[in-house]
This record gives structure tokens, sequence and C-alpha cells, in this order.
């Protein structure tokens, strides 16, 4: 089956999903629109880039073969205007993919700044996890990292006409997380700043400023505070049978648009992968381990072009760490196994980046963390021990959000642009929002 679709019928399935955003008070804004731009900026590459990168490692690389890969899907690509255009970060997820290129890229020194993440943990988070392991007690987390933060959002000069206000949501650490303590408001570069409710999913700090004419806008927050690791060393017999009568269970077991539904594809891979297992434990460990080990971590198209993510991954037989998130909390809940998505950045002094995982409930236990993406700790391959990720985190992470595609605080008008996580921002202004292309974002950490 070719894994590639037209522009058109893109914009027709997600249209499905985002027709209520069309709704807005600007009557001007169209979302059709909106998915084309946000499609044109993932598929901007040509067949003749794809090549281009592929040989820097397979010199001898033909038309066929590239043709060949992009019907199998290992190259993700779409018809834009009636040419053929890649996404831009195909051609490196397809060494990651195809074995014989992954071992091809291994062999080489690497030309690109394009790392082999998703591989390995770095050797920072496997030292901590030993500590983890050591320190752990009751509560079960070990001892808190304390850092120092500045994030920042800058807003390209001109990217708004002069005189206009920007609105923007930096990400924020959540407060109502046990792993999560002592945060502390340093500053920002505004002194007109508003913190959204504690209620809210998304944990943001709101600020606006006014576009001058050629300069750059910049928001900019600091703050500090202390998170923890974690580690339940549960098993099955720790676990009691739920109380599906309580709105906990119900809540976190619930279908949710768009990218928690109970297809029939869905419901027969849940059954058929925790068939003959009746202990909650066993059946998150069972899909936490096939999709451990079926999925390779992959670059991810942006969450906003994407109509049902889990449906999406199966079809692509690639994930990132949201994608894969999604996949197991729609897995576990058809199979009545309390889950929610949590997710923000993680902070290693090896190297920031975004990145998601999730809690699941057992009854008797409480919430325990899980991070499938992290899968497997090769540190000690072959002992349980391995399954660390299974329910614990280690304690490199910012958590900003507790679930996804929820609203801000205060309220956005525009679709934002990562419409399921929150991790990067977001900015708008009256006349729609502000996507990736016109704006960056940068972290800096100070471990104290």
């Amino acid at each position: 089956m070719k894994h590639f679709m037209s522009i058109a019928l893109t914009l027709c399935i997600c249209s499905l999903f985002f027709w209520g955003c069309t709704q807005s008070s600007t009557s001007h804004y169209s979302w059709e629109k909106d998915l084309d731009h946000r499609l044109r900026y993932d598929f901007s590459w040509t067949e003749a880039d794809v090549k281009k990168y592929i040989q820097q490692y397979i010199p001898q690389v033909t038309d066929e073969q590239i043709m060949a890969w992009t019907e199998s899907g290992l190259l993700e690509s779409m018809m834009i205007d009636g040419e053929r255009k890649y996404f831009k970060r195909t051609a490196s997820n397809l060494f990651r993919q195809d074995s014989t290129c992954k071992a091809i890229k291994e062999a080489a020194a690497y030309k690109d700044n394009d790392s082999m993440r998703g591989t390995a943990i770095g050797n920072d988070v496997q030292e901590e996890y030993r500590q983890i392991l050591s320190l752990v007690a009751n509560p079960p987390m070990a001892e808190g990292k304390r850092m120092k933060v500045k994030y920042s959002i800058t807003v390209k000069a001109d990217a708004v006409p002069a005189g206009e206000k920007i609105r923007c949501w930096l990400p924020y650490p959540r407060q109502d997380v046990a792993r999560q303590q002592d945060v502390v408001f340093v500053g920002a570069n505004s002194d007109d700043y508003v913190f959204s409710h504690p209620d809210c999913a998304h944990s943001t700090l709101y600020m606006e400023k006014e576009a001058v004419a050629g300069e750059p806008t910049v928001f900019e927050e600091e703050f500090i505070y202390t998170i923890y690791g974690e580690y339940r060393p549960i098993s099955a017999a720790d676990v009691l049978p739920y109380d599906t009568t309580t709105e906990l269970y119900r809540t976190y077991t619930a279908e949710r648009d768009e990218h928690v539904i109970f297809t029939p594809q869905m419901r027969a891979l849940s059954d058929s992968l925790t068939r003959g297992l009746t202990n909650p434990y066993d059946k998150v460990k069972a899909i936490f381990t096939w999709i451990a080990n079926t999925f390779p971590w992959c670059g991810a198209r942006e969450y906003s072009t994407i109509a049902n993510i889990p449906e999406y991954v199966l079809q692509v037989k690639h994930a990132d760490c949201g994608q894969k998130t999604l996949l197991l909390l729609t897995l576990c809940r058809i199979a009545g196994i309390p889950c929610h998505f949590q997710s923000g950045l993680i902070t290693p002094p090896s190297g920031w980046n975004l990145h998601d995982w999730a809690e699941v409930y057992y009854e008797g236990v409480g919430w325990v963390p899980i991070d499938v993406s992290n899968g497997f700790m090769s540190l000690i391959k072959g002992t349980e021990n391995e399954y660390f990720y299974l329910t614990g985190v280690d304690s490199y992470r910012l958590i900003v959000n507790q679930d996804f595609g929820m609203p801000l605080s205060p309220s956005k008008e525009y679709p934002r642009s990562e419409t399921v996580d929150f991790q990067r921002g977001e900015v708008e202004w009256r006349g729609g929002n502000l996507y990736f292309d016109t704006w960056s974002y940068d972290m800096e950490i100070e471990y104290l």
C-alpha cells in the first residue's frame, strides 16, 4: 500500500477534525488554507533533495531505488500542485527505519547534524538511572535536580505589521505534580504577564508585546524548579481490580477526539496484545513491549497535519515520542486501563529536547509514570530492571502538560501551531496564528 496522499485528500480528512476552528469571530480565517501552509512547510523537499542527502552515505543510489522506498512508505511524500514533495526529515528517517541503511550510516562518520536520536539514552541519563534505582525509597523518588531555566521565543522582524499586538504563551513548569516541586518565578522581559490557571492542562506564562518595524519581538521568562526521578518496582500482585464506577476510571478510559479513537483496528490490536492476560500491569507491560520493539524512533511531521496519530503510526511503521505515547494511551484505554498524556521537555546536560510520555493508573498503587519512547534500558538488558521506563522516569524533565489538545489560558483565538502538544509555545496576532516558520525558541539551563 502506498503511504503518500495528495494534499487535497489530507485537507479533506483533517478538516473533519478542525471544522470548528473556522467558526472564529475573524471571518477571513480558513483552516483549509492554514493546513495547506503547514503541509507545504513539512513537505518541502524535492526528489533531488532526498537523493543528495542519501548520496552522503550511499553514493550509488539510483532513482529507481528512491522510488521503491517512496512507494513502500520508507520515504514519506505527497503530491502538491502535481509534484511529488517529500517530508523534510524523511531522508534521515530512512536511516533509522531500514536496517541496511542504518548500518551504513552508523559505520560512517556522520555528515550532518541530524543525530540518530532515539537509538540510545545519553550517558548522563544512564548514570541518573543508576542513582534512581539506588536511592528510591518511600515515596519512590530519588534525589532532586534543581535547575534554573531561561526560555525564550523570538518572533521574526516584520512577521506582523508594526504597532500590532503579538500574543505569546510560553511553557511553564507545572506545580501540581509530586515529582516537580519548589517552582520559583525569577522574572520575564515584561511587567505584564499572566500565569495559566492551575487546573489548565497546559501550564503557561502569557505575555503581549507590540511589534516594532525591522526588529524581532522577544518573549523571555526565567524560573527555577526541582524535579525528582521516580521508580515504582511494582508487580501484578500489587494491582487491585478497578472500581469502574469512579469518575477517574470513566474519564481516563474514554475516547478523545481526535487521537484516542477506538476504531475497529485499534480494538482488535489491543485485544490481540492483551489476550489471555487479566491483570492490568501485565496488559500494560505487553503493550509497552510491543510498541518499544516494533516502532523505531523517527523525526515526525507536525501533529496538526495528521488526522489520527495512532492509526498513522500503524500505517507508516515509525513514530516519535508523542506518537508512541498516544498509541500506548489508546491501546491501554481500550483494555480498560486508565492512562493520561504527560509531556514537556527533557533537560539532561547532554542536550535538551521536547519529549512526551504518560502516566498509568493502577488501583491500589496510584498514578505511575511510563515512557514507551525511551523503551528498554540497555544498561541492564535481560533483567527485569530493563523495564525501568515501564514504571519509572528519570530526573531530567520539565513537566508542562497533563493532557493533550486542551484549551490554553488565556484562550487562544486561532488554532495552535501545535494542536496536540504544547512544548515550544504559541504565538498569534489579530491577523492569525504565527506558525513555526515565523519564530524560533531557545532554552538555557543552569544546573544548581
